[in-house]
């Protein structure tokens, strides 16, 4: 393994060390009583101090913090206050929806964001090139729930294609829990397909500018052939560093979009979590999120390897 990669272990451990201490005392030590704030202000002292000793609040919050960080490696996060049964199921559950709604629209994002890119930077300054680069700045601009209601305005109430929102489930069949999240993965995407699609045109255009595309025009290759065969993979590094970082955003930031679909994910369970202020919910729903950020960070550290054959041998970008 490459000191690159070493080092970027090495990060991502400390980081997830750093990110769980932070979100259990946020969560469980800087409000005070945390029993206290999920049965609410009015509650009896007998049912808080009930409470306080079923979630363990009675430890101290090395002991707590622990315990916590030892069922999460476990899989044992305890039971939900509002619901009644085990964390780990609701997190499974709700995880079955979002992480494939989040690989959807990542998908449509990295297709078509990459194509209209390199289509634009082939098309420098010319028709082509101002078409995409201007519908992208509208796609900048729309906020996805805004064009979520656009969405179902369109398709589910005037076409009747799609309906206006739901999920029924794995079990229903492939296609129609396929056909239940494609507009909500079309919602997620423009924003970031509009983000990629300007960042890949710049990305390869810096790339057009060097000397070894000249060469290898020189030899005799079309231009097609530089563009798509060496142009891109060059071109790559940036692109995939907001491509991670976007996928991580896909998954951590659709709870308004799962919200305007009813949509059981994991944005709808933590919006649901706070309003029943189970704050244990919340806490293992936001370290998951953080981990899963993390952890699509590193994949793209060793995505960069596979680009750029010089970390290999520990060279810096």
């Amino acid at each position: 393994m490459s000191i690159f990669l070493l080092k970027r272990l090495a990060t991502f451990v400390v980081t997830l060390i750093l990110a769980s201490v932070l979100i259990f005392l946020v969560m469980d030590v800087l409000p005070g009583n945390a029993a206290q704030t999920m049965l609410g202000a009015d509650a009896p002292p007998d049912a808080v101090r009930a409470l306080a000793e079923r979630l363990g609040l009675d430890k101290p919050p090395l002991e707590r913090y622990l315990s916590w960080v030892g069922g999460m490696l476990t899989g044992d996060l305890g039971l939900s206050y509002a619901y009644s049964s085990p964390i780990s199921a609701l997190i499974a559950e709700r995880m079955a929806v979002s992480v494939p709604l989040a690989l959807i629209s990542m998908t449509l994002t990295a297709v078509m964001a990459i194509t209209l890119g390199v289509y634009a930077a082939a098309r420098h300054n010319r028709v082509g090139d101002v078409a995409v680069m201007s519908l992208s700045q509208v796609g900048i601009a729309i906020p996805n729930f805004w064009f979520a209601i656009l969405l179902i305005l369109l398709f589910a109430v005037h076409l009747n294609w799609f309906s206006a929102g739901g999920f029924p489930g794995w079990s229903a069949g492939f296609w129609p829990a396929l056909k239940s999240l494609l507009l909500p993965a079309i919602a997620l995407a423009v924003v970031q397909m509009a983000i990629l699609a300007r960042i890949t045109r710049s990305s390869v255009l810096e790339v057009l500018r060097e000397d070894f595309v000249r060469t290898a025009r020189a030899k005799g290759l079309s231009r097609r052939a530089v563009l798509w065969k060496h142009v891109l993979r060059n071109a790559l590094i940036p692109v995939v560093t907001i491509m991670g970082l976007q996928f991580a955003n896909l998954i951590a930031g659709t709870i308004v979009v799962e919200n305007v679909f009813y949509l059981p994910g994991l944005g709808r369970l933590i919006f649901q979590s706070i309003s029943n202020r189970d704050i244990v919910v919340v806490r293992d729903v936001v370290m998951l999120l953080a981990a899963l950020v993390m952890t699509i960070n590193f994949i793209v550290d060793l995505a960069y390897v596979a680009i750029d054959p010089r970390l290999k041998h520990g060279h810096q970008l």
